[in-house]
């Protein structure tokens, strides 16, 4: 748990400072001030995820580029320090007992969680490789040859391996999405803490989707050891709606908040191609904008969004050489590292099939008709609940949207922003479930379209009480839901604290529980020594380089800093 620790202040003060310096340039450039410190942590987070990528295209991921950071971290901390120690002092004194307590307890829970739990498969399989490839290489053309699953660039890799620190404790630490976890868990606090509230009393539709938010946390608690990208790309989505749905309720006219978030919705799409149909939330900002005619930060927000996502097209291209991986459709480039096409689509196949249950590439294109009932016979009992429930919110969002274009009333702004965020939770959700729909895939989606089509239905019946003048009946209800709210929150959070008391025992409490260990054989090519595994297909991190199973290798020069040739038996 130290070691999560200390590396969770370094990542915490990197990013809170990189943020702070982002923040500061926005409030100069648009004129909008971003106070709260979790979303400014989170920008940095953004931030440094970006610079990450950006030196891996140049060099290795590792003490130099940490150098860098601190450096700049630091100019940023001279320079500011007095409107940060301002900043820093008024988030934390403003705030209840409660409230403190609240983050100091989730903040021990979370740092426990991430300390020790499940090492995902595919962790072991290939995340901590790809990982181990960007702390020695940076980037490597052609990587995807050696194996296909290294192609799956994550963005998330990349600032996994600037906070791996490896160079400095002799160990890769991952400990990222732990940390993510605790910025959701801050989000989440205002179901339980009124001072959090800023003067709402009654239940809100954000409220329906932080309740989504703690569900999806005492998911995730065991698993969170891992350096999986699934958790890191949920936890982006959660941030981004409840955002979102705060800003609408807030009656926020400004059009900043909503295109810093879209690009937050960018940087989502750098972490899991999947989370794409987010960008649905575009249609505000840009009628906004366009409305206004305001193409000076038109341009500004492009400039971000780019930047934002320029770095991690670039790293795909080199690794796999096409745009976009896995889809071989899209071939814009020739070069002569590109993975080939057949393997390409094979492995895109395979990831639809998985997804399925089907486990058998050749059944990728099976009707729905033929698959749902096995796929969803499959599902854990609370997963068939939630599925049903989405299936029911699609009828439930057409007769809202058809009623809303039939009225056209000004008063209906805000239920119409919130229409919208369910229309991009929706078709994110529609792609999740007609593609690949592994639960883990698309938890958030999952779990939104329901809480927040709960949350609208509640609204408009809470008006509609109110409307006719019935108090005690909006009080009945706010009572009940309120119990409701309590009563779930206890049964997630005693499971929380089980799987705390059964770990506890686990030495954990010095140094993060590490990759897995596997037997593994090794062979040779041109003096460069390949690892592979005994039996089954995981490899770990600590034999490098290492793969599933033994591939006929060609180097692209002299060393594998300059790549892999696809095999040519296959080109």
């Amino acid at each position: 748990m130290i070691s999560v620790f200390l590396s969770w202040l370094y990542i915490a003060a990197t990013a809170f400072l990189a943020g702070y310096g982002l923040c500061a340039l926005v409030h100069k450039t648009l004129n909008y001030p971003i106070r709260d410190i979790g979303c400014i942590v989170a920008v940095g987070l953004m931030t440094v995820t970006v610079y990450a990528q950006i030196f891996s295209l140049f060099y290795k991921v590792g003490a130099a580029a940490n150098a860098v950071l601190a450096v700049v971290c630091v100019v940023i901390a001279v320079l500011e320090r007095r409107r940060i120690t301002e900043a820093l002092t008024r988030a934390w004194s403003g705030r209840s007992v409660m409230w403190k307590l609240s983050v100091v307890l989730g903040a021990a829970v979370w740092c426990f969680c991430t300390s020790r739990g499940y090492m995902h498969y595919d962790s072991d399989l290939y995340h901590a490789q790809s990982i181990r490839w960007i702390e020695e290489y940076g980037v490597v053309k052609g990587l995807g040859n050696l194996h296909v699953r290294f192609a799956y660039n994550s963005s998330f890799f990349a600032l996994s391996a600037l906070y791996s620190m490896k160079f400095l404790t002799g160990r890769s630490l991952h400990t990222v999405n732990g940390f993510m976890a605790l910025l959701l868990w801050v989000q989440v606090l205002p179901l339980f803490c009124r001072s959090c509230r800023k003067g709402q009393k009654r239940t809100v539709v954000t409220d329906f989707a932080r309740l989504g938010a703690l569900y999806y946390l005492t998911v995730i608690y065991s698993d969170i050891v891992a350096p999986a990208s699934d958790y890191a790309i949920m936890c982006v989505v959660f941030f981004i709606v409840i955002r979102w749905l705060e800003l609408l309720e807030k009656q926020e006219d400004s059009v900043v908040p909503y295109a810093l978030l879209c690009v937050a919705a960018v940087y989502a799409v750098t972490l899991k191609l999947t989370a794409g149909l987010i960008l649905l939330l575009l249609a505000k900002p840009v009628s906004m904008l366009v409305r206004e005619k305001n193409w000076r930060d038109t341009g500004i927000y492009l400039a971000m969004g780019i930047v934002t996502a320029v770095p991690w097209l670039a790293r795909t291209v080199l690794i796999s050489g096409y745009l976009l991986y896995p889809f071989p459709a899209l071939d814009l480039f020739d070069v002569d590292w590109k993975i080939d096409a057949a393997k390409a689509a094979l492995d895109a196949a395979e990831i639809r099939t998985w997804g399925r249950g089907l486990n058998n590439a050749a059944l990728a294109d099976l009707p729905m008709t033929q698959w749902f009932s096995g796929w969803f016979g499959a599902l854990p009992a609370t997963g068939k609940l939630l599925v049903t429930g989405d299936l029911v919110c699609v009828a439930v969002f057409v007769i809202l949207a058809v009623s809303l274009l039939c009225r056209r009333r000004s008063a209906e702004r805000l239920l119409r922003g919130q229409i919208l965020v369910l229309a991009a939770v929706l078709v994110s959700y529609g792609f999740w479930q007609f593609s690949a729909p592994l639960l883990r895939y698309g938890y958030a989606y999952v779990l939104l379209t329901v809480t927040i089509t709960s949350g609208i239905l509640c609204d408009i019946l809470t008006k509609s009480f109110d409307k006719w003048q019935k108090k005690d009946m909006i009080r009945k209800i706010t009572v009940f839901g309120t119990c409701a709210l309590w009563a779930f929150s206890a049964v997630k959070l005693t499971s929380l604290a089980r799987y705390c008391c059964g770990k506890a025992g686990e030495q954990r409490y010095v140094w993060q529980q590490d990759y897995g260990s596997y037997a593994l054989e090794s062979y040779v090519v041109e003096d460069v020594t390949f690892y592979y595994p005994v039996q089954d297909d995981r490899v770990g991190y600590d034999s490098f380089p290492a793969i599933p199973r033994p591939v006929k290798i060609q180097f692209r020069g002299a060393s594998v800093a300059e790549g892999f040739y696809p095999d040519r038996e296959e080109r």
